[in-house]
């Protein structure tokens, strides 16, 4: 065989090699994801539907330890990844979704069903788009990462200082921001999933990466999908 041919049909050998196993990789994280919407779903609807559950939660102190108990699971996963073993990230990320299934609990308390399921689809849909924009453009968007970041944090300082105010303007301006925000994020840390993808990991360190990139889509899905809830819900 011509050298020159050899290399040539090696080298798309092995893209196609890649390809295949960026296309699981991929799969795997999506797939994570889903199952971790599932057992928030899940979580959220028996606990809202059951006054033996969400009465002792929600009509005590308690509801602040179930509101913050998702923001301390994703510290300390972000600092703990690196060093748990692809299984114990895993089971923490399950953990984590039945938590903030807890903490979600109050939207079937506050909003129809009908609104629910509703906003779900325009959040999925949404987030299905940026996400694909995200997997397929050539355009580098790391640039975006500061900037979105920026925005995270700008959100996150005016709703801690809105629970104070309870400015319904404030809530419009942050519900709007945050969207674009998440939106941004969805696409900009699809592509960075897509780029942290390495064939020469081995199993467990692709399985973590998988997790984390899970967690990280999760997370911008579950916040445009409550600040949707601000403009499309149906109040009870």
């Amino acid at each position: 065989m011509n050298p020159i041919n050899q290399r040539y049909g090696s080298a798309v050998g092995s893209q196609a090699l890649f390809d295949e196993g960026l296309r699981q990789h991929m799969l795997r994280v999506y797939n994570y994801m889903g199952i971790g919407l599932v057992i928030t779903g899940i979580v959220a609807f028996v606990v809202g539907s059951t006054p033996a559950l969400y009465v002792p939660i929600f009509q005590s102190p308690l509801k602040w330890v179930v509101m913050l108990a998702p923001l301390a699971f994703v510290f300390f996963f972000s600092f703990k990844i690196q060093t748990m073993s692809a299984s114990a990230a895993q089971t923490m990320f399950w953990a984590f979704c039945a938590v903030m299934g807890l903490s979600l609990a109050s939207v079937f308390l506050v909003f129809t069903g009908t609104s629910i399921a509703r906003t779900f689809f325009i959040a999925a849909t949404m987030f299905g788009t940026t996400s694909l924009y995200g997997y397929v453009t050539k355009r580098d968007l790391s640039r975006m990462g500061s900037f979105l970041m920026m925005g995270l944090i700008g959100v996150v300082i005016a709703s801690v200082v809105n629970i104070f105010l309870g400015s319904s303007a404030l809530q419009f301006a942050i519900s709007v921001i945050g969207i674009l925000v998440f939106v941004g994020l969805t696409a900009y840390d699809t592509q960075n999933i897509k780029e942290q993808y390495g064939e020469n990991y081995d199993q467990e360190s692709n399985q973590k990466l998988a997790v984390f990139g899970a967690l990280s889509l999760y997370l911008n899905f579950v916040n445009i999908f409550q600040l949707l809830l601000n403009f499309t819900g149906e109040r009870e």
